[in-house]
């Protein structure tokens, strides 16, 4: 392979992988967004600490109900 293809290769792998991550990005912006629709939180009140530990209890939960299955 010469190096101009080689290099169109890693060009498109770069803009693939920012792809991927603005991809995944939205997917975390929504299902942030819909817990705190759903939980009824106030978006001032919430603190980076707060935060954490809602994501730490949210977390937990998740674990347990997947082992429940």
């Amino acid at each position: 392979m010469s190096q101009s293809n080689l290099e169109k290769q890693e060009a498109k792998l770069k803009q693939f992988n920012q792809k991927i991550k603005a991809e995944k990005n939205k997917i975390e912006q929504r299902l942030g967004k819909q817990i705190i629709s759903q939980a009824n939180l106030d978006y001032a009140n919430l603190s980076n600490d707060q935060i954490k530990l809602l994501a730490k209890q949210f977390s937990g939960f998740l674990k347990v109900k997947s082992v429940d299955h």
